[in-house]
């Protein structure tokens, strides 16, 4: 059920993005309670990414539960975490969360008839659309459509920059997870400074390197509200070895032009649900490691580590062992095949540890701040950077 309502109270979640069922409403409570139930992504097991959309709460207070929190995908990720809301879906706040193991519950007091709970700040189709349309108007910007989604939506990416000049290829792709959406506010930071004409490091950027941008990797997926699959229950992220039209057209039409390019970096936005930390995956464990690969990927690490106070490299993922690395991974792929730069962005739907934010957590104003830094990181060793092609 996607739409329901009792008495003064209601909910949805039947928009773009939404994810959230009604089980039921008791509004005979001094603080209604709402419980809800969140939505499996189609054709798989995933489920964590919830939006829904509270009305007729305007001076009443109200309790949410999440009951099958516990058996999400990433349980863990409910631990110490605080939901986001919204009255007016451009600035959201943090509210306190409790996790029992097993049920997700918090307290709305809302001075407003309406207000949005998420996940994480969501960022939708049509926002996205306007992104790719804003930058693709601007000088020295190509829009392209690299192919289409299992649903029949177009793929977008943005080029800045020719990719027969010479210079080293700069891919730089978010969201293969759709309920991952601070990806999406991350490439917005990077594409509105890249092409900014008065920045000077972006205008060092476009002279050294060309890029070509997929914000969106997985827009079925965002708009059907899942956490990490796209319309036919695939997780992109373990794709990349053998896509298919049927399964994964979205990484088959990636990898493709990936091939037509070459790559010398690429950099693949995403979040994690536990970790509260903005940290990089590399690619330490692929079969065909180059002399001079982890040299680059130490060298990028440090670089973000000095220059922005959100990033560290204490904490995250362990590297892989020689000879293990998954090759259905897009870092690990890359990296295997055009013997390049290429790692993963994690960032955290929880708060910074290292700039926390007693209101918003980590937020849009971050994965925008960290998107600079990560260009700044990128500025400064372009020099270093070959394009590489696969055999």
């Amino acid at each position: 059920m996607s739409i329901a309502s009792a008495g003064r109270i209601a909910v949805d979640s039947l928009f773009d993005g939404g994810n959230g069922d009604l089980v039921r409403i008791d509004d005979s409570l001094p603080r209604a309670r709402v419980d809800l139930a969140i939505r499996t992504d189609a054709g798989c097991d995933f489920r964590q990414w919830f939006h829904v959309r509270l009305s007729g709460i305007r001076g009443r207070p109200v309790q949410v539960r999440i009951l099958n929190a516990g058996t999400c995908t990433y349980p863990r990720g409910f631990d110490g975490y605080r939901p986001v809301i919204s009255t007016d879906r451009q600035r959201w706040t943090r509210v306190r969360g409790a996790f029992d193991g097993m049920v997700l519950s918090f307290d709305l007091d809302v001075d407003a008839d309406q207000v949005d709970v998420a996940y994480f700040a969501p960022y939708d189709l049509s926002r996205h659309a306007d992104l790719v349309a804003r930058i693709g108007s601007r000088p020295g910007v190509e829009r392209l459509r690299l192919g289409a989604t299992v649903d029949g939506r177009p793929l977008d990416a943005l080029k800045i920059g020719g990719v027969d000049t010479g210079r080293p290829v700069c891919w730089i792709i978010g969201r293969q997870h759709p309920g991952e959406t601070m990806a999406s506010w991350w490439m917005e930071g990077a594409l509105e400074r890249l092409t900014d004409p008065g920045d000077a490091v972006a205008s060092r950027l476009r002279s050294a390197a060309s890029f070509v941008f997929v914000p969106n990797m997985n827009p079925d997926g965002s708009a059907r509200g899942h956490l990490r699959a796209n319309a036919a229950g695939a997780n992109l992220n373990r794709e990349w070895l053998a896509p298919t039209l049927a399964r994964s057209p979205e990484v088959a039409a990636v990898r493709q032009a990936m091939i037509d390019t070459g790559v010398a970096f690429c950099l693949d936005v995403h979040g994690d649900e536990a970790l509260p930390h903005n940290f990089i995956a590399g690619f330490e464990g692929i079969p065909d490691l180059r002399p001079g690969q982890l040299d680059l990927l130490a060298d990028y690490r440090d670089r973000l580590d000095r220059i922005s106070p959100d990033f560290q490299t204490r904490a995250g993922y362990p590297p892989a062992r020689p000879q293990t690395g998954n090759l259905t991974v897009c870092t690990n792929w890359v990296a295997n095949t055009f013997g390049t730069l290429a790692m993963t962005l994690e960032q955290p739907f929880k708060d910074c540890v290292e700039a926390p934010d007693a209101q918003r957590g980590w937020s849009p104003d971050g994965c925008r701040r960290l998107a600079g830094a990560c260009l700044d990181a990128l500025a400064g060793m372009t020099d270093r950077l070959t394009t590489g092609h696969a055999a």
